[in-house]
């Protein structure tokens, strides 16, 4: 019900006590982050392309503010987060009195229940307001959930609570809590104040000498010191917390190297596990929040030629080389014109770039005739 779940390693892995693992931690707040920083805009299909929306009240809620206390970023940010931890995030739209949307607000997701309508199937929301519990439609409620609608902290509560007890063994075992650093031992201990008096003495000295490596520990005869060497298992633990890092990467869906998981990252690699991180872990959250900000923002007429799109133009910088080879190729092949290439790029068409043409091939210069030869 408070949204824990016990591990078969004992630990309790729930929405915030999942983020004191550092691998988790970084992973929700790598894409929470990321999506809250890519601009979104609301698009309309014209005869020549698409065109930014700027006169649609949602252009603002999206772009700029989605609230008077809130920016737009900020709020995707937050609502990520939510889905990351707990499955869902969910906001309430505010509408002026002719329909059109205002603001969105943060529910916190333990205030939201989600139903099924019995007869459509569309989800209903019910939401505990300070004034009772109230039921919404899923036009009033903005819902970016998870994969199958759980949190991947609950999918993958095991590996996280396995690396919850790695990190707890490390901090034991540097604390001296999993081995002692020396053990001294005595053949025979008088059970007197005598007895008590020598303990003392030789824990003293001891801790003496463990201040100042330098000086000499002298124990009376009949005590012995030993230092317990380091097990073949506690020698793989680095290993062991380098895989559940990667199990960790594979419960989000983010490469293993931004997790600074670096085994396997070289300079070659690297570029290509960034766009694979685009690609296949924040494209499904992208198509997420464009298909809820659709639902809610949208009326059923202008869903026909209105769209949300993020600008993702920052995240592919790193493959610039290689889209304007391929864009190139495309375009020289006479497979799209230089404005579909625009438009993918969010630009505005330029006349004469419909088109198809190759540029290598075709000229916009006036013919023009060899020179006759002169007879011989």
């Amino acid at each position: 019900m408070i949204g824990i779940r016990h591990t078969y390693s004992g630990v309790s892995i729930g929405g915030q006590t999942a983020l004191y693992v550092p691998a988790a931690l970084q992973a929700v707040r790598l894409i929470s982050e990321t999506i809250g920083s890519l601009p979104c805009k609301v698009y309309r299909e014209t005869v020549d392309g698409k065109e930014a929306a700027k006169d649609h009240s949602a252009y603002r809620i999206v772009h700029r503010r989605a609230n008077d206390a809130l920016g737009a970023g900020r709020l995707r940010l937050l609502l990520t987060r939510d889905a990351l931890l707990h499955g869902g995030g969910f906001a309430r739209i505010h509408r002026h009195d002719d329909g059109r949307p205002f603001e969105l607000y943060r529910i916190k997701p333990g205030r939201v229940t989600v139903e099924e309508d019995d007869i459509t199937g569309f989800p209903t929301y019910r939401v505990a307001d300070p004034d009772g519990i109230k039921i919404y439609g899923h036009t009033e409620i903005l819902h970016v959930p998870a994969f199958d609608g759980v949190s991947p902290v609950t999918r993958g509560k095991e590996a996280l609570g396995d690396a919850a007890v790695l990190e707890r063994h490390l901090s034991q075992f540097f604390g001296s809590g999993a081995r002692p650093s020396a053990v001294i031992t005595t053949d025979a201990l008088p059970d007197n104040d005598s007895g008590a008096n020598k303990l003392k003495n030789v824990r003293s000295d001891y801790r003496r000498w463990k201040d100042d490596p330098n000086a000499p520990l002298i124990l009376p005869p009949g005590w012995q010191l030993a230092q317990p060497a380091i097990t073949s298992t506690d020698a793989q633990f680095l290993e062991h917390r380098k895989e559940q890092v990667n199990e960790i990467a594979r419960i989000f869906g983010v490469p293993p190297h931004m997790l600074f998981q670096l085994d396997r990252a070289t300079w070659s690699n690297a570029e290509q596990m960034g766009a694979t991180f685009l690609q296949l872990c924040l494209q499904p959250w992208l198509d997420r929040w464009q298909e809820a900000y659709a639902t809610v923002l949208l009326t059923e007429e202008e869903q026909d030629d209105h769209y949300f799109e993020f600008v993702i133009d920052g995240l592919q910088r790193t493959d610039a080389a290689g889209r304007a080879e391929i864009y190139g190729k495309l375009i020289a092949a006479r497979v799209y014109t230089p404005n579909e290439v625009r438009a993918m790029q969010n630009m505005p068409p330029l006349p004469g770039g419909d088109e198809l043409m190759n540029p290598h091939t075709t000229s916009n210069a006036a013919p023009t005739t060899a020179p006759a030869k002169e007879p011989a």
